[in-house]
């Protein structure tokens, strides 16, 4: 019984790190806000430990600032903090391309492929749309399904905690924009398609090219200081 209640604790910690982690990239944590356990707690319906589990666990995914005797924080990142990112993230990218290229099969697994390439059409509908809610669903599951092919959970962990501090970064700026139709990067299809050829040049240009629109477009919006 006693190992019941602990898988059930740890469930109930990871469901809550989840929404408030959604929370934040939707903006309804904003960057600097302070977050108390007992307000958490009391808006879920629990008690304080797993929300302070909860939010160790964002603590240590970058997401959240402990604060001595005052609780969390939601964590400010920097211009230079999303450059950073952006250079690491890139750097476990090209990783898991040379890892493709390097397969000793002729091909990527097909259910994997399908699977990737419905990620893609969504996230590129979003973004032509300019729906950043279910863009940045999508866009994390796509990259998640895309690091699967490293084979390697530490890359994947790594790449998908990236990759959501630079939504956090980004998203604030964002949603200052009235109509992001058309703004947003959406050749996600593209990128599934030079994976499943395992074509690396080509989806290493892909990134490069999403790379600069995003730093570009985030850099514009936050005052030029992002590329």
């Amino acid at each position: 019984m006693p190992r019941s209640g602990a898988v059930t604790r740890n469930t109930l910690r990871q469901q809550i790190a989840d929404a408030l982690r959604d929370e934040v990239l939707a903006g309804r944590l904003p960057v600097g806000r302070h977050v108390a356990v007992k307000e958490i707690a009391e808006q879920y319906g629990v008690s304080a430990t797993p929300v302070r589990e909860a939010l160790v666990d964002l603590s240590a995914q970058g997401l959240v600032d402990m604060e001595h005797h005052r609780g969390f924080q939601v964590h400010r990142f920097t211009p230079q903090d999303f450059r950073g990112m952006v250079a690491a993230r890139t750097l476990i990218i090209d990783g898991i391309f040379r890892q493709i290229a390097d397969r000793v099969d002729d091909s990527v697994p097909e259910k994997f492929l399908t699977s990737l390439r419905r990620r893609a059409d969504e996230a590129r509908r979003a973004s032509l749309a300019g729906d950043l809610d279910i863009l940045i669903g999508y866009d994390l599951r796509f990259w998640r399904e895309l690091s699967w092919l490293a084979a390697n959970p530490y890359i994947s962990d790594l790449l998908d905690r990236l990759r959501v501090q630079c939504w956090v970064f980004s998203v604030p700026y964002l949603r200052r924009e009235t109509d992001l139709q058309g703004a947003l990067w959406a050749r996600h299809r593209d990128l599934a398609d030079a994976v499943a050829a395992r074509d690396v040049p080509a989806a290493q240009e892909l990134v490069d090219d999403y790379n600069r629109h995003t730093l570009e477009l985030v850099g514009r919006l936050c005052g030029g200081t992002a590329d």
